[in-house]
């Protein structure tokens, strides 16, 4: 399709059928854009259904074959019927800016075809009005002094993605919930960064955040400046998305392994793994128990955990199922991004159920958690305050090697052995828990019970208040 101003709108129509799914789930619709054009603007127009979700997407002439590192404009995935680009602004999550002439491409992200496929029709309008360049957002670097204990939520959404609220209510959000860091991984997109970019501060810290989200996995990139291609077609395409990551010096970690979107690419060499998304009853233990196969295979990868809060048009009051539930707690020297993110790697914290949740720390001869220690036997402590009554449960990585109940508010707890691996620590809901099921209820109103759980998995499973990181056995 050509399309060249100051004709009138140009369409296109195209149907897609599930074998052109199989064979790229990434259907390309290119057009014309001459020099001197200041604005671009597409709509879609399919006929949605349960079983046809088509995604939206637009990438510029400097665009390449998996992976391209340059010519992104923009995603929206399944948010969104219509975008526009222009030198001075751009729909939520895409690129505002320069608009080099050439061939320009809608990209159709093929996630729901039906078997008898689906007509879409796209429209495609020009501008060539005057318009000003505006630039992109520089990065700031704002550092709060002092070591200690800090808290925040590394993955949530904005209206940039498909999310409902836009940056300031989140911004918002996350002040109510007392955080002191917030990575922001809007999906497949960074623009969000024209907000979060200059308004981090020492109060309230933006990481740098990216949801690579496919229909075989999500993962978060942290701590990357550059847009990362997100069109993996093939498993081992999970390598090439750790290589391009870590070559910039970010980290990659695998998000909600557990239904109904568990990680089925190959696993490529992660720093973190979300083992605890959202409230605990989201299937959550099935995330868990992956990560300490992983742990128990040799691996050492940090655990981190998060709301993957989608920011409504208001601000909710706290409640088991907003941001920060959960929370990852993280020792840091100062507040600061960098120091987020060597923590992160380092697996210095541990997750709560949020921001006022129970403190969780262990320590084996002085090393902090994501240490290595040297020998067999070890005395490993414990700390746990806010979980009176609750049960400690120490894991390496056999499964349970010893658990008590915890005996106040402020706590501590031993542990003497020869564990295999590693060790970690949870505390389980015992004393607290008709409070905390009280309150989900009451959160959920008459609401069916969410995320396809059955009352079997409620009654039954073992409520995680916090889970520590591992400390490493050399011996």
């Amino acid at each position: 399709m050509n399309i060249r101003m100051p004709s009138s709108p140009a369409s296109f129509t195209a149907t897609v059928t599930p074998a052109d799914r199989a064979a790229n789930p990434y259907y390309y619709v290119p057009f014309e854009v001459p020099a001197g054009t200041t604005r671009i603007d597409v709509t879609m127009d399919y006929r949605k259904a349960e079983d046809c979700v088509i995604d939206l997407g637009a990438f510029d002439p400097r665009v390449t074959d998996y992976p391209s590192q340059q010519g992104f404009r923009g995603w929206s995935g399944g948010a969104r019927d219509r975008f526009f680009i222009a030198l001075d602004d751009a729909t939520p999550g895409y690129v505002h800016g320069e608009i080099p002439p050439g061939r320009w491409q809608v990209v159709l992200g093929l996630y729901k075809v039906p078997p008898q496929g689906a007509t879409v029709t796209l429209t495609v309008s020009l501008d060539d009005a005057p318009r000003p360049l505006v630039p992109q957002p520089v990065r700031t670097r704002p550092v709060r002094k002092g070591a200690g204990w800090y808290r925040g939520d590394l993955h949530c959404h904005t209206w940039h993605s498909d999310a409902k609220g836009p940056p300031e209510l989140l911004h918002a959000a996350a002040q109510q919930a007392g955080l002191d860091f917030l990575a922001v991984a809007d999906h497949n997109t960074i623009t969000q960064r024209r907000y979060f970019h200059p308004h981090s501060s020492p109060d309230l810290v933006f990481v740098r955040g990216m949801e690579v989200t496919t229909a075989e996995g999500h993962a978060n990139v942290f701590g990357v400046d550059d847009w990362l291609d997100f069109r993996m077609t093939r498993p081992t395409d999970a390598h090439t998305l750790a290589r391009l990551v870590h070559e910039r010096g970010g980290l990659l970690s695998i998000n909600h392994d557990k239904p109904p979107i568990p990680w089925s690419y190959e696993l490529p060499a992660i720093d973190c793994m979300e083992v605890w998304q959202a409230n605990w009853f989201n299937w959550n233990w099935a995330s868990l128990e992956k990560y300490q196969r992983r742990l128990a295979s040799g691996l050492r990868i940090s655990a981190i955990g998060s709301s993957d809060y989608h920011q409504p048009d208001r601000l909710l009051p706290e409640g088991p199922f907003v941001l920060a539930r959960p929370t990852t707690v993280l020792w840091l020297p100062e507040l600061s991004e960098d120091a987020v993110l060597a923590a992160m790697k380092a697996g210095r914290g541990y997750v709560t159920e949020s921001p006022t949740g129970p403190h969780l720390a262990i320590t084996i001869a002085g090393h902090p958690m994501g240490s290595s220690v040297p020998g067999r036997s070890v005395a490993a402590e414990a700390e746990a305050n806010g979980a009176a009554g609750d049960r400690l449960v120490w894991i390496d990585a056999t499964g349970i090697v010893a658990e008590e109940t915890i005996g106040g508010d402020f706590w501590k707890g031993e542990f003497t052995g020869t564990p295999s691996r590693f060790l970690r620590a949870e505390i389980v809901a015992e004393a607290s828990r008709p409070r905390l099921m009280a309150e989900f209820f009451a959160a959920l109103g008459d609401k069916p019970l969410p995320w396809g759980i059955a009352e079997r998995e409620v009654e039954t499973q073992p409520l995680r208040r916090a889970l520590t990181n591992p400390i490493y056995i050399d011996g």
